[in-house]
């Protein structure tokens, strides 16, 4: 087996945390980014963030960098503040600011 600079506890966080693909996450971005104003370079609109969560997925686990574990925490920590601490997130239908913050980062809250 390849090293890894990932424990087991943040993976598995992780991919409970963001319920969505890369390409539903890119495709997300794309539409959130979208408008008059937006970036010269469409595949790059949406959140810095989003964004290297969806290089993330795109990842093997033994290719991840220091940056990309800095990232899965945080993001692991952003949705669980945001959702709460429960073990079981439950599909949820909220504000749509809420629901969007959380789709910036991979997490679909009316998802299962």
């Amino acid at each position: 087996m390849a090293e890894t600079i990932v424990d087991d506890r943040l993976w598995e966080n992780f991919h409970r945390a963001v319920n969505m693909t890369s390409r539903e996450l890119r495709d997300w971005l794309a539409v959130q980014g979208a408008g008059e104003e937006t970036e010269t370079e469409p595949d790059r609109a949406g959140s810095e963030l989003g964004h290297h969560v969806a290089d993330i997925l795109g990842k093997r686990r033994a290719d991840l960098t220091p940056d990309d574990v800095a990232v899965m925490r945080r993001v692991v920590d952003k949705v669980a503040d945001l959702r709460g601490e429960g073990e079981e997130w439950e599909p949820t239908a909220g504000d749509d600011r809420w629901r969007r913050r959380l789709m910036n980062v991979g997490h679909d809250p009316l998802k299962p």
